[in-house]
């Protein structure tokens, strides 16, 4: 006698309760996936922008070496022609902080917005300024108004072909102490802040890195 075999097969509840199960499992690795890419690329721009910080540094310290090198009291410097020795670039450096009368830094965590239709409108700090690494010389806003501009992808100085250098979201504030009442004191410094800020992946709030760079010079 044979008997009907009766395959019972997977109702609707259970089948889309199987998808919904699966649906979770691959959004959370896909999240966790996405989580990991940008983090991933938020450390190589905090790499990549740290690096264009320390190159500002370094250009200021071999300009203040130069400087304090060749020091003598009384000393003047010829900054009217194009090219310049480091020294003179100091000079010119420390002319035009002294010129903008700023004596302390923006908090830290001021992002500048540049505006393409207006140039000079790009509100950095008063003072600011940043270097040509390549050529160590000094670039201002006063001379160069579009040299320095909001970061397109991660804070950093690009170089034309004729090394012309134009910054973007990375700024230096130079704050200088006070002159000394004390005839003998002839010896002060400067604290150079290099800011960086950009829009990272994932984030809805700027990223923000920055150094102080203190530097003494003679005053005598």
């Amino acid at each position: 006698m044979l008997r009907r075999r009766h395959d019972r097969g997977d109702t609707i509840v259970e089948v889309l309760f199987a998808v919904a199960v699966f649906a979770l499992v691959v959004v959370g690795a896909l999240s966790l996936m996405s989580q990991g890419s940008a983090t991933s690329q938020r450390a190589l721009e905090i790499t990549l922008v740290r690096q264009q910080m320390d190159a500002q540094a370094e250009t200021l310290r071999f300009l203040h070496d130069s400087y304090v090198s060749v020091y003598q009291s009384g000393i003047t410097y010829d900054t009217t022609d194009g090219a310049s020795s480091p020294a003179e670039e100091w000079h010119k450096m420390m002319t035009y902080v002294r010129s903008t009368g700023e004596n302390t830094a923006t908090t830290f965590g001021y992002c500048p917005v540049y505006d393409p239709d207006s140039p000079s409108s790009y509100a950095i700090p008063q003072g600011s300024f940043l270097l040509n690494s390549r050529t160590a010389r000094v670039v201002t806003p006063v001379q160069f108004p579009d040299a320095m501009k909001s970061a397109e992808t991660w804070s950093q100085v690009t170089y034309d072909d004729s090394d012309q250098a134009t910054g973007y979201g990375l700024w230096i504030e130079a704050v200088r102490s006070e002159v000394s009442p004390d005839p003998n004191q002839l010896t002060g410094y400067v604290d150079f802040h290099i800011r960086s800020c950009w829009d990272s992946i994932g984030l809805q709030t700027p990223m923000h890195l920055g150094t102080i760079v203190r530097l003494y010079e003679p005053r005598g």
